[in-house]
């Protein structure tokens, strides 16, 4: 199963972007997403931006991926 996680862009330069994931920052290739912005939402799979997405649907997904995180440990641990 491949997973895109949602980033905010922090800084472009050069066809690559400085992304925040809460909190770590990965430089990510931008190339295939034209007018990106500083302070825009993007999801990232396998280094690269493959849509720009509104920041309510960053906020969703992250949600989701907590909830589900919080579950896999629950049956890691036996709960």
């Amino acid at each position: 199963m491949c997973v895109a996680m949602p980033g905010e862009i922090m800084e472009i330069k050069d066809g690559n972007a400085l992304v925040s994931f809460g909190t770590i920052k990965k430089n990510i290739v931008t190339t295939l997403i034209p007018n990106l912005k500083i302070g825009d939402y993007i999801l990232v799979h396998a280094g690269f931006a493959i849509t720009k997405i509104e920041k309510a649907e960053a906020e969703e997904t992250l949600k989701i991926f907590k909830e589900l995180l919080t579950v896999l440990e629950g049956e890691k641990n036996g709960v």
